[in-house]
């Protein structure tokens, strides 16, 4: 299998109010739809396209009970292009309507996507005043010795 294209088909980003203290942050990857693609350009291996959902989700940390509401919300559509011969294509497609995907092959495209939407999300979050979904690194000054 090889990742020949990656492209985004929409990108949704809101903040709708100031964030509590006690928040949480949920991220969510999700392949929508997996097909067969015809392209004419390669040979003796058979495209397929995915079309994924990557969402972060910023919610109240506290008050489970009550109504929850979304303090904002990052989310990235698009689609990826993958080669592979076609006994692997025909046994991910089946796979795909059986909802049945192995971690052998959701887990490099799943990484594929964290890379290519997490600078993005952080520039918007940066943009919307939403705090960073993963932890940014941090430097400290050593401690004075005695």
């Amino acid at each position: 299998m090889k990742v020949i294209g990656f492209n985004f088909t929409k990108i949704t980003a809101e903040r709708s109010k100031v964030i509590a203290e006690a928040y949480s942050i949920n991220n969510h990857i999700e392949f929508m739809e997996i097909d067969k693609e015809s392209i004419d350009m390669v040979k003796d291996l058979e495209p397929v396209r995915i079309k994924f959902k990557f969402s972060v989700q910023y919610e109240p940390g506290e008050n489970k009970d009550k109504k929850k509401e979304d303090f904002g919300s990052l989310i990235f559509e698009g689609v990826m292009l993958l080669v592979m011969d076609k006994e692997q294509s025909n046994n991910l497609v089946k796979a795909w309507k059986k909802k049945e995907l192995s971690n052998e092959f959701k887990l490099p495209l799943f990484n594929l996507i964290l890379k290519k939407c997490t600078p993005k999300a952080l520039d918007i979050e940066e943009q919307l005043g939403l705090p960073s979904h993963i932890p940014i690194p941090r430097i400290n000054a050593p401690a004075k010795k005695e």
